[in-house]
């Protein structure tokens, strides 16, 4: 359902389904919102205490999982939910239905597949620190895996359960954080683009009024 250009020409895709039947007539709206490029970014950790923080706005992407040298990087998105990325609002007293996010892949290295876990983790929109590395999250989603096969694709992602968990919290901004699952064998460093619009990271929002 990516509508990219429809934002890019009007910064929101808002649509209202007037309820037929059944208990529940509130209209369902969809609106989506680019991921905010200045917050977004990655940091990478080697042991036993040195941390690179790069911000998307300069790399034109983020990083996630593990390298040939060892070093651990996590990647951070930051979709803002009252609209002031030009993009969609929800309001919060909305009720969550559903939501995913759609991310393209730019490479997947030294693995063929990637666990991936998805955490809700609220960040600094000022700029990442060593600190969000590691901070505790909110809620995890189930893991899931990035294939070879998604390599120069979309790859749409269910984040119902943590777009509800933001709802509930009242927070204004839906803030992830990717990291490999250390299950056994889990290896892999996934590249995620973060640039032009027609590629970077989108929020998908259905939500009742």
């Amino acid at each position: 359902m990516r509508k990219i250009g429809i934002l890019a020409l009007a910064g929101v895709l808002t649509v209202l389904l007037a309820g037929c039947g059944g208990g529940d007539n509130r209209d369902t709206v969809v609106i989506q919102s680019l991921s905010d490029q200045p917050v977004d970014g990655d940091i990478g950790f080697t042991a036993p205490a040195t941390f690179l923080i790069s911000q998307a706005d300069a790399t034109r992407n983020v990083f996630y999982g593990v390298d040939s040298g060892g070093t651990e990087f996590r990647a951070f998105l930051d979709f803002p939910l009252d609209g002031s990325n030009g993009g969609g609002v929800v309001p919060l007293n909305a009720v969550i239905v559903s939501a995913d996010i759609e991310v393209f892949v730019n490479n997947l290295s030294l693995s063929s597949s990637t666990p991936t876990l998805l955490d809700l983790v609220p960040f600094p929109v000022t700029g990442l620190t060593s600190a969000d590395f590691d901070s505790a999250p909110l809620l995890t989603r189930s893991s899931f895996d990035i294939l070879q096969s998604d390599i120069n694709n979309f790859v749409r992602i269910d984040v119902t359960s943590l777009m509800a968990e933001a709802q509930r919290l009242g927070l204004t901004n839906l803030q992830l954080r990717f990291l490999l699952d250390f299950v056994p064998g889990a290896a892999g460093l996934v590249e995620l683009d973060d640039g032009a619009a027609g590629r970077a990271p989108l929020l998908t929002v259905e939500y009742r009024r």
